[in-house]
């Protein structure tokens, strides 16, 4: 494991590694251990007491962040005839269909997130081995797949995430940037934590969410304690 900088080692100093933090805590501490030049991401990872093995135990969502994430959304469109111009107004970055296919079988991957209208899915899935692994296929369970393809881009453009609960049981995420402030991030973990609590399967049963834990992309991380989750939600 390669050494850690001078900094870092200061920074991860502040951090009490047996204490779990109450949400406000963690989120000023996180915010005030950043040490780079550049504006960090901070990230969520929660433990959620499911087995993801099992189909009724699958969490999966997507949430607008009333802050969004501090990021420019490139956003690529699948479609053809008038849903072209539709997305190309709504401010897609890329639009088209079987051009746009070739490329990424040339492996181009330059945008973020990724929409289809239905009609298109059928060649679009050609490629679902390449862009599923990354996150970047169209599903209609995240309302990617869609004739609404104003709404679904500028949804994508205004924050909007989809998260998807890994083999280990944990959801990870990104709330913002440093520079948003402990306030907007805060905002921004309520909606997110909402939803996965709304997102709680029927099967699931014992403790739901068992570890909450915030960290910069280049910082230390703080360990919450999830009691504080009702608290925050109120």
């Amino acid at each position: 494991m390669p050494k850690r900088g001078k900094k870092f080692q200061e920074a991860k100093s502040k951090v009490d590694p047996l204490k779990r933090y109450t949400f406000e805590e963690a989120v000023k501490g996180v915010v005030e251990s950043s040490f780079v030049k550049f504006d960090e991401t901070i990230d969520i990872a929660v433990k959620l007491g499911v087995d993801p093995r099992h189909a009724d135990q699958m969490v999966r969502g997507s949430i607008i962040l009333p802050n969004g994430i501090g990021k420019e959304v490139k956003v690529l469109v699948f479609a053809k005839g008038e849903k072209e111009k539709e997305a190309t107004d709504a401010g897609a970055d890329f639009v088209g269909n079987d051009d746009l296919i070739e490329k990424i079988k040339g492996g181009w991957y330059g945008f973020d997130k990724a929409v289809a209208t239905p009609d298109v899915m059928g060649t679009v899935g050609k490629i679902g081995k390449m862009l599923g692994p990354r996150g970047l296929m169209p599903n209609a369970k995240t309302g990617t797949v869609t004739f609404d393809v104003e709404r679904a881009v500028n949804e994508l453009k205004s924050g909007k995430i989809d998260y998807r609960v890994e083999k280990a049981g944990i959801v990870h995420s990104p709330m913002g940037k440093v520079s948003f402030g402990p306030e907007k991030i805060l905002e921004n973990m309520v909606a997110f934590l909402d939803s996965i609590v709304r997102n709680k399967p029927a099967s699931s049963k014992g403790t739901y969410i068992r570890s909450i834990g915030i960290s910069t992309t280049m910082g230390p991380g703080f360990k919450i304690d999830p009691v504080y989750v009702k608290d925050l939600l109120k």
